[in-house]
């Protein structure tokens, strides 16, 4: 059976410049895929069912992401086939990464696939913000610049750069970290050009780091090396080596406490 790969992100540049009425967040970052996945099997069957083959700890079938995704691409579709679906689990929850938003855009594309349902691209990205703000980057596939509350994106080129990711072994509630009445929501909006050259840093990492002590720590020890942010909400700390070589001797000196892995930045999602 042909497994499915599901990409985590790393938000290179994160800032929150406003609040909508309906209390949902405006923001501007930068997405970059990273070749770290997690993998999904699809098992299509014929009596409508969509179920996980295989339980993941902690996850109910209602939590689960890609479920819930091939519920909703059902349900638009009037599709009468089912699927089970099963993922090797490497992206972390809570972790920053975008693990359950990724295995959503790629359940979204598998089915579209298996269930020879024929929706274009777009079509798939309108259905994924059903699903959450981080959905729609992984369908279209292409690194991107984004704004609104994450869902207008514009692609960016992004250097091929050697990634060190720092994951403590904690889970984040992002709902916790917005919902904090400390969190700046006014940060100066930029342009992309002020990104690619050199603006960055992350607007929810102090709150975060005030809430969770062990991502400051890492952040700490990863800044002994380079530049170290946070992604997303946290846990995941990164910095961006100088070579894959440098990155690997990083990797192994991190405290066996930390998961530590060498990512590479890709181009575009691998089922672009």
């Amino acid at each position: 059976m042909k497994a499915w790969l599901a990409p985590a992100k790393l938000n290179l540049f994160l800032q929150v410049v406003g609040q909508r009425q309906d209390g949902y967040h405006l923001l501007q970052t930068v997405f970059q895929f990273i070749d770290f996945y997690d993998e999904l099997e699809f098992a299509c069957r014929n009596d409508g069912r969509v179920c996980q083959a295989r339980a993941l700890p902690g996850i109910s079938e209602d939590q689960d992401l890609a479920i819930v995704a091939a519920r909703v691409l059902q349900q638009y579709t009037d599709c009468r086939q089912g699927v089970d679906i099963g993922i090797t689990k490497r992206i972390p929850t809570g972790a920053g990464l975008g693990g359950g938003s990724s295995n959503a855009a790629t359940t979204l594309l598998a089915l579209n696939e298996l269930w020879q349902l024929n929706l274009d691209r777009e079509e798939l990205a309108e259905i994924s913000h059903r699903l959450g703000a981080d959905v729609p980057v992984f369908v279209h596939g292409y690194n991107a610049w984004a704004e609104g509350i994450g869902e207008q994106l514009t692609p960016i080129t992004l250097t091929q750069a050697h990634f060190v990711v720092v994951i403590p072994p904690i889970h984040v509630s992002t709902a916790e970290i917005f919902a904090n009445p400390k969190l700046t929501r006014d940060a100066k909006p930029i342009k992309i050009r002020d990104f690619l050259a050199g603006t960055g840093g992350n607007g929810l990492q102090n709150i975060t780091c005030q809430l969770y002590p062990q991502v400051q720590q890492a952040l700490d020890w990863l800044g002994n090396y380079g530049d170290a942010q946070m992604s997303g909400s946290g846990a995941a700390v990164f910095m961006a080596a100088e070579s894959a070589r440098q990155a690997a001797q990083i990797v192994e000196r991190c405290p066996s406490h930390w998961h530590a892995i060498y990512a590479r930045g890709l181009t575009k999602h691998p089922h672009r």
